[in-house]
């Protein structure tokens, strides 16, 4: 965090936070660029993209990478907003989307379902966008990806059934068919959050 930056507080964020999660192979990052293609022209959303200890050109995901020492460096100072640890790796995200958020924005990203009650404590508008797939989908897709071991992918495969706690403002995207059809889901989810923030304008 830079010096003399203001980060709002919890409480002076208005705009509402949306964490996609989900299990590894259920197309995530896939239906949060669909998404936001739709929504290019829209300066009052932002989908922004996490910080992760792993290589920029390890395929997947479209992050930002960051050195391990660099991103405790971060941390220390503020930088995130929320961050975690999966997959033997570090997650965050940049502190800086509070600050779209205190414009009453809306700010969409991959998150996870572990770190939940984590991003509960940091954005009191926050909208839970569950992203599940059929098993044999699943399966499909992490190896064709090729980015972990057959070891790594039934790690990810034994989280896949993982559940979203109770108490969450939740909508559950089955993406095991068409992109297309879970993408047209998640742009009316976000249709409908800048439509709730234009009314109360």
């Amino acid at each position: 965090m830079t010096s003399g930056t203001f980060i709002p507080s919890a409480r002076d964020l208005p705009g509402t936070f949306v964490a996609v999660v989900g299990p590894s192979g259920a197309g995530k990052d896939s239906l949060i660029s669909y998404a936001q293609r739709r929504f290019v022209s829209r300066p009052d959303i932002h989908f922004v993209r996490r910080l992760i200890t792993r290589d920029g050109k390890a395929g997947g995901e479209d992050h930002l990478a960051i050195a391990t020492g660099d991103f405790e460096d971060m941390r220390e100072k503020g930088g995130f907003a929320v961050y975690w640890s999966a997959h033997g790796l570090r997650y965050g995200i940049p502190a800086s989307v509070k600050s779209d958020l205190a414009l009453g924005h809306v700010v969409v990203a991959n998150g996870s379902r572990s770190a939940l009650n984590d991003f509960a404590e940091v954005f009191p508008r926050l909208l839970v966008v569950n992203v599940v797939a059929k098993a044999d989908i699943l399966a499909h897709r992490l190896q064709q990806r090729g980015r972990e071991t057959e070891a790594d992918v039934s790690k990810r495969l034994e989280r896949s059934s993982l559940a979203i706690p109770e108490g969450f403002r939740t909508v559950t995207i089955d993406n095991s068919g068409a992109l297309a059809d879970a993408g047209e889901r998640l742009t009316d989810v976000l249709m409908d959050l800048l439509s709730e923030r234009t009314g109360a304008a």
